[in-house]
């Protein structure tokens, strides 16, 4: 069996609600996988939640919830949010299930059994907010602890610690060997300036059960349960391996009995928040070194959205909720804006009049309106038979297919996006240009307004099939009116000509309605 090409998303933390950066973060792996898919790739999207700690411990008790419950409730919005999305996620991992917590606790046994855990006394501070260990130099420049971390106490207790110092010089010297392990570049100078200037404090890996209990217990010493990094990140792990993934199974000692032997590992990408982009580029791999394991192939670390210039913050109201957007603008017009505004890397800025001016100008007045005019035209002059095969834009449609698949290989999808509506553009002159409502008038011309015809309906259909990692909804509508749903070819297969001639289209119907006929 050959590996798939893999994916996947941070998982989310439960005892919260989908917002903006969420949706983003799915939709962009979404477009990756997608645009793997539609090269011929043999494909598999992890995405999922992060469920165990503190604060779902303390939510579930004052909700007066065993926390087992409490996650189920709050796993289906999460679910539905996914489907909501249309993602075409293959596994949606739980930090809860039983067959991440088997692998959890594999990985716990093998990694002390070889000595890489230690027990000391911790004392300092500690943020219940933030479920982490402070030290004075989480201090802001008047001496207090930032907000962010609730509310601060002194601690005293004992935990198992994992080594990372000794694995520092190898991290760096495999971060400045492999340059594209980490994307984009500036993200990869962040962590290695860090490695570099910072010396590598070992991992806190535990709590004790008498503090927090809503955990995956130490296989070889009940007294603790696992802390967040050595749960939470071993999903990337633990999915594969409940599909029986040898090299994990085999490493890890895990049995493949019974199991399809799916084989996954090494993730070729992992998209993430830049937030926590240390905890994946510094602590997964070395965890991952010490387990045995390859590392994966590239970290993804996207940027925020703010609002209107202006952080998005669900206490000042300045928010975009995505659900609200998809009910109001439908589902592609979401995605078309995420893409389209923000490239895979740096901030963004939301704005609610650049959605109007994107949707009204390059969606409805773009797209929909080349698609809706060249079908239209088709059916009032050819009864919707196409004409003869002919070449007028096949030049620079065939250099729109070529520059379009670089981008998405490249993981550069706002490229794409522009690209293809390079072509939009480009079909809507031509159309203006060679004026065919005119041509119609003379019976001479007929030969000539069948050659614009068919340029600008194959024009649609490529149009259509570049769209299909990114506006995968509107792609099966235009392959619908065109009457070849079910017939587009893979990426590398797109050729100009492949629209026969004698083929009957559909009937055009809308695709981004305008707003004053919406309202």
């Amino acid at each position: 069996m050959a590996k798939k090409f893999y994916a996947t998303t941070a998982i989310d933390y439960v005892n919260g609600h989908p917002h903006l950066g969420h949706a983003y973060e799915k939709v962009m792996t979404d477009v990756l996988v997608r645009s793997r898919r539609a090269e011929g790739k043999d494909t598999y999207y992890l995405t999922g939640l992060d469920e165990h700690g503190q604060k779902v411990q303390q939510a579930a008790r004052d909700a007066g919830m065993d926390p087992q419950a409490y996650c189920d409730d709050l796993a289906t919005a999460w679910t539905d949010f996914t489907r909501r999305l249309q993602l075409s996620n293959d596994d949606f991992i739980r930090t809860s299930e039983k067959r991440h917590k088997e692998v959890v606790q594999a990985i716990l046994d093998k990694l002390n059994r070889e000595g890489h855990f230690y027990t000391a006394e911790y004392k300092g501070y500690y943020s219940a907010r933030q479920e982490t260990f402070l030290t004075d130099r989480d201090r802001n420049e008047s001496g207090e602890f930032d907000e962010i971390y609730g509310d601060v106490v002194e601690l005293s207790e004992t935990n198992y610690y994992f080594r990372l110092g000794c694995h520092q010089q190898w991290l760096i010297d495999y971060i400045e060997a492999n340059p594209d392990f980490i994307y984009p570049d500036y993200r990869r100078n962040e962590v290695l300036g860090f490695l570099r200037n910072n010396e590598l404090e070992d991992l806190c890996i535990t709590r004790p059960a008498s503090r927090l209990n809503w955990g995956i217990p130490l296989p070889f010493d009940p007294d603790y349960v696992t802390y967040v990094w050595f749960d939470a990140l071993t999903n990337y792990i633990s999915a594969p391996a409940s599909h029986g993934d040898p090299l994990i199974c085999d490493t890890l000692g895990l049995s493949r009995e019974g199991l399809p032997g799916l084989e996954l590992w090494p993730a070729d990408h992992h998209v993430i928040g830049k937030d926590i982009i240390k905890f994946h580029s510094v602590y997964w791999p070395i965890m991952l070194k010490a387990m045995g394991l390859p590392l994966p192939k590239q970290i993804i670390a996207h940027g925020w959205w703010q609002k209107e210039g202006r952080k998005i913050s669900k206490t000042t109201g300045n928010i975009v909720d995505p659900v609200a957007v998809i009910e109001e603008w439908g589902l592609d017009a979401f995605r078309f804006y995420c893409i389209r505004e923000l490239d895979l890397g740096p901030d963004g800025n939301w704005t609610d009049s650049g959605f109007e001016s994107r949707y009204s100008g390059e969606l409805a007045n773009g797209l929909g309106n080349l698609v809706n005019r060249s079908l239209s035209m088709l059916k009032r002059y050819r009864q919707s038979v196409v004409p003869p095969v002919q070449g007028d834009l096949e030049e620079e449609a065939t250099a729109v297919i070529d520059q379009t698949r670089a981008h998405y290989e490249n993981l550069k999808f706002q490229s794409a996006v522009q690209s293809i509506w390079s072509l939009v553009t480009r079909v809507n002159q031509y159309i203006d240009q060679t004026a065919p409502f005119k041509l119609a008038k003379d019976p001479e011309q007929s030969g000539r307004l069948g050659e614009i015809l068919y340029n600008t309906v194959e024009s649609v259909r490529i149009i259509a099939v570049l769209l299909q990692p990114l506006l995968p909804d509107t792609a099966g509508k235009i392959a619908d009116q065109l009457a070849i749903g079910g017939k587009l070819p893979i990426l590398g297969e797109l050729r100009w000509g492949q629209l026969p001639e004698g083929h009957v289209t559909g009937s055009p119907s809308p695709l981004f309605p305008r707003r004053d006929l919406m309202n």
